[in-house]
């Protein structure tokens, strides 16, 4: 459907429902006008019947979908994602920490970037709570080539158990550091996944080391 059948199909709605709530200008009232002159323009082709009007008139209770053609019910739904509990949200922030202090505390950054947002089922299907996630962002090369510099990695808070081979945001030494958790030679040790070991050697996990949460999900926009 061209823009000239679109609108000569929102006239046509748009006068049946004009006729519906008792004229021009009983609909102009329940669209906010002072009048039906409004209405009057847009069905003679005066004025383009917007999206806008489309939606004040979708927002009148049993109108919803008034307007819609057949093109209309292969178009996506669009979702509003705000503060929708079907959608929770993962918010960015910068982790504060304290070294030789296992806990920590986190400034937002809701003005700066977009949440990360995924439907309740994901976090259902993987036991994740969404509270308890939080997202970061990657400082240097030291794991590339599966995280770079700039990075979105998603930080599960509730999973602070040491796994082997497992990545982690850690607390060392009162920074933050995203390593690969290794056993070996009986001991615990934070490992980059960069080759360069010289630049990043591996580094033994002591009682000033603590375990923030487990990396569980990451954004790049590396290809």
């Amino acid at each position: 459907m061209d823009e000239h059948e679109l609108q000569e199909w929102r006239i046509k709605r748009l006068a049946d429902l004009a006729q519906r709530e008792g004229g021009n200008a009983a609909l102009g009232r329940r669209l906010g006008y002072k009048d039906g002159a409004y209405v009057g323009q847009m069905l003679r082709g005066e004025r383009v019947i917007s999206e806008k009007t489309v939606m004040a008139v979708h927002n009148i209770p049993g109108y919803t979908g008034w307007f819609d053609t057949e093109d209309d019910a292969v178009r996506p739904t669009l979702i509003a994602l705000e503060n929708n509990p079907d959608f929770p949200a993962i918010r960015r922030v910068v982790f504060k920490l304290s070294a030789g202090a296992s806990g920590f505390s986190v400034s937002y950054l809701d003005g700066s970037a977009p949440p990360i947002v995924f439907q309740r089922s994901w976090y259902e299907s993987k036991g994740y709570r969404p509270e308890k996630l939080f997202a970061t962002t990657v400082v240097n090369g030291s794991m590339e080539p599966g995280l770079y510099d700039g990075d979105t990695v998603v930080v599960n808070t509730e999973q602070t158990e040491p796994m082997d081979g497992t990545v982690f945001a850690v607390n060392y030494e009162g920074e933050l550091v995203i390593k690969r958790l290794v056993r070996d030679e009986g001991k615990w040790w934070l490992s980059s996944d960069n080759p360069d070991k010289r630049l990043y050697p591996r580094k033994a996990c002591h009682e000033g080391v603590f375990l923030l949460g487990e990396i569980v999900h990451k954004q790049s926009e590396r290809i």
